[in-house]
């Protein structure tokens, strides 16, 4: 998908409404936007947008083909919204599923010794950092005072990038130029992988594809990690 379409395509999503149904029906369902998509998909069917719940059926089945992490999760939730089967047992939780990705695939924070965590009472997602500066100018109370209570704060344990790294490997495996598979190849070994892999993808006019896989394939996983603690995103 070219850069002013994974533009468009996200500013209806986010905007909801009859302009992104119609952008959808358009034929701009992009196989690598099914997370973003799906996730809009079922605030439609919610607000019974015309011609939201076919097009939620449409992608529930293009997420079962694809089955990258999180998919199913999301498949059960829009069978759920258009009532073709029960809706997942989870509990809502209004988070935003790309800060979330950030955290669970961020690295060791070194200037905090807080973890990075979700506030329950509203679903924001608080790095590490910030929570202790949210602590020290007394806009969060003091970790196990009375006023912090035990059920507040939902932890994130760091993925790590293993995944990311998978993402790359698959994408890699994916070209049908053998000449680029085995430069991307070269670029994706020892330290700073993911800045040459980038790189290269931006002289050979990939990088937006790239980008387009690497934020659903992130979405999905903070899906699906989020679903193993019992919680699904309020949209």
């Amino acid at each position: 998908m070219r850069d002013d379409q994974m533009q468009e395509l996200r500013a209806s999503a986010y905007d909801g409404g009859e302009r992104f149904v119609e952008h959808l029906r358009r034929g701009d369902m992009s196989e690598h936007s099914l997370q973003l998509i799906g996730g809009a998909l079922i605030r439609e069917v919610r607000a019974g947008t015309v011609g939201a719940a076919p097009l939620a059926r449409e992608c529930g089945r293009r997420l079962d083909e694809r089955a990258w992490d999180g998919d199913s999760e999301l498949s059960a939730a829009l069978a759920g919204a258009v009532g073709d089967g029960p809706v997942p047992m989870l509990r809502p939780l209004a988070v935003d599923l790309e800060e979330l990705a950030d955290a669970l695939e961020s690295g060791p924070d070194y200037i905090s010794s807080s973890s990075p965590r979700i506030d329950l009472t509203n679903g924001e997602v608080l790095t590490g950092y910030t929570f202790d500066y949210m602590v020290e100018t007394g806009e969060l109370p003091e970790p196990d005072s009375e006023d912090d209570g035990p059920d507040r704060w939902l932890y994130i344990d760091s993925l790590g990038s293993r995944s990311a790294y998978r993402d790359m490997e698959w994408f890699i495996d994916q070209q049908e130029d053998e000449r680029l598979r085995k430069r991307l190849r070269r670029a994706v070994s020892g330290r700073g992988a993911f800045r040459r892999f980038k790189d290269v993808l931006a002289e050979v006019g990939l990088l937006n594809e790239w980008y387009e896989i690497d934020s659903d394939s992130k979405r999905g996983r903070a899906r699906r990690w989020l679903a193993d603690e019992g919680y699904r995103p309020d949209v």
